[in-house]
């Protein structure tokens, strides 16, 4: 799976132009996501000088990018390629700024691991995914 990483609030917490701490299990989820073979793309608004603190920052603890802004290592940028977007191609987006916030590191890991929603988990932890399984369809030739 191709998966988008925020930085700023997401592997660390907000601090922006600084670099805050790291958010409990960012680093260690990342590189279980990268040893599971999954391709992960830093996804950030920063740019330039403050860009490249932030990828040496996560390089210094052992996570190496698949990319940078850009959906392939080797993309160019606006000005050399007239079909260029911004918009990235990947399976999941991993953001502080979802809708309903970032779930913790490990229930991330855990929705990636085992191809479950957050509705999945949360259900799972109040012991109730049994009481919310959807009604099996009848064929149209059963009606």
């Amino acid at each position: 799976m191709t998966i988008a990483v925020d930085f700023d609030g997401t592997i660390v917490e907000h601090r922006y132009p600084e670099i805050g701490p790291e958010r409990p299990f960012a680093i260690d989820t990342l590189k279980m996501l990268i040893a599971d073979h999954h391709k992960l793309i830093l996804w950030s608004v920063r740019e330039g000088k403050l860009l490249d603190e932030a990828v040496e920052w996560c390089r210094e603890r052992g996570v190496e990018f698949y990319a940078t802004n850009k959906d392939y290592p080797e993309e160019e940028g606006p000005s050399n390629n007239n079909h260029y977007s911004r918009k990235l191609k990947v399976e999941m987006f991993i953001d502080d700024r979802n809708v309903g916030g970032l779930p913790d590191w490990g229930t991330i890991y855990r929705m990636i691991n085992e191809h479950k929603t957050y509705d999945d988990i949360i259900m799972e932890r109040m012991g109730a995914h049994h009481q919310y399984e959807q009604p099996k369809k009848k064929h149209w030739w059963k009606r």
